[in-house]
């Protein structure tokens, strides 16, 4: 139970001794005197609830700053990062070569057109050297080619579209220009063009091919192939 002070005050029976340190806790009679107090505690509430509230108010810009900044770094990370294996990972391009299966293939049956678009089958043609030039008209080249080859063995230019392509002058040789509008030639070798290169297809009287020429070049590479053409 509660003891009495000097002056014979205590807490109320029934009620624990208050902390000796709090010192002598008087109550006043009217509630009124204690204004001042309240007053003052109320003060240091909202000083300290607003000083809770800045600091939550700065968080927020605080951590769009990090995220921003902690962004920033690891893109630069990511295009400075030294990668000494770059492009390693990346296939080779295979060299430009015409599908092996085509020789002993047989050429198949199609229309090509003229200058006047009058269709022309190319199996009656045959035998012929066949040199592709819708990447490369390549005069040089076809004038080498006629000049090797033997009586009997024609020689025709195949132009990509419905245009026929100009054919270099040739001596005592005709040079027969084509086009083909549907592609169906292209799609048989199975390779695009290539700029400024020609290809050239071999055909017997048979309509077997003889040999592929990926990249038509000076006459001695084919010379005996198209002899052969002829026999």
């Amino acid at each position: 139970m509660g003891k009495p002070d000097a002056e014979g005050h205590g807490p109320p029976d029934g009620l624990p001794d208050l902390p000796p340190e709090w010192g002598r806790v008087v109550v006043p009679d009217d509630a009124s005197a204690l204004a001042a107090e309240a007053a003052q505690i109320r003060r240091e509430l909202r000083r300290a609830t607003g000083r809770a509230a800045g600091h939550r108010a700065l968080a927020l810009p605080l951590l769009v700053l990090l995220v921003a900044v902690l962004t920033t770094l690891a893109g630069l990370l990511a295009v400075t990062w030294p990668r000494t294996q770059r492009g390693a990972d990346r296939p080779t391009p295979a060299p430009y070569a015409p599908p092996a299966s085509l020789t002993g293939q047989a050429l198949p049956a199609m229309d090509l057109v003229d200058a006047g678009q009058t269709p022309v089958p190319l199996r009656g043609l045959l035998p012929a050297m066949i040199i592709l030039v819708d990447g490369c008209t390549c005069p040089d080249r076809v004038t080498e080619a006629v000049a090797a080859a033997p009586p009997g063995v024609a020689v025709l230019t195949v132009a990509g579209g419905r245009t026929v392509a100009a054919t270099p002058p040739t001596p005592g040789r005709t040079v027969r220009a084509l086009a083909d509008p549907t592609g169906g030639l292209r799609a048989f070798l199975g390779q695009p063009s290539r700029a400024d290169t020609a290809t050239a297809l071999l055909v017997d009287r048979t309509g077997t091919v003889t040999r592929v020429l990926a990249e038509l070049g000076p006459a001695e590479a084919y010379r005996k192939d198209l002899a052969a053409l002829a026999a």
